[in-house]
Formats: structure tokens, sequence, C-alpha cells
């Protein structure tokens, strides 16, 4: 009988942005917000973006609150 290797290779393990530069998130800084909404300006899930849990609700917060400034899409047109 042949056997399967079952080495599988693990996915690359993503580090929170915010926690590797020490810095926090901030609804004004549009240009890092950015990084953490797709092209149709939906918010992506943590497991894309790679952020802690902390981050990535605080990440949340800042697109809503930039998105009701104006400085961020609702949708991409």
């Amino acid at each position: 009988m042949f056997t399967k290797n079952n080495t599988q290779q693990q996915p690359e393990e993503k580090h929170c942005y915010y926690c590797a530069n020490n810095c926090n998130v901030d609804w004004q800084d549009t240009q890092v917000l950015q990084r953490f909404f797709s092209h149709y300006a939906r918010i992506v899930p943590r497991r894309s973006t790679g952020l802690c849990a902390k981050h990535q609700r605080a990440a949340s917060r800042a697109i809503k609150r930039a998105r009701i400034m104006g400085l961020m899409p609702f949708v991409k047109q």
C-alpha cells in the first residue's frame, strides 16, 4: 500500500501591523487603513489582514469613523 506524506506546508504566520510597529490605530491615517479593506471598500476579516483581535476592532472603528468624516469611501465606483 502507498501512504501519503502528511507533511503539509503551514501557512506563513501573519503578524499584527500595529503590534509590530508599536503604533496606535488612527482614523485620520487613511494610507495605513487602506491596507485593511478590499478593493470593493469592504472591511477585510482578521484572518486575511493578520491583525490581532484588539487592533482589528480598533481598525474597524477607525475605518467607519473615517467613512463618516468623508476621508474614505463607503463604496467604490
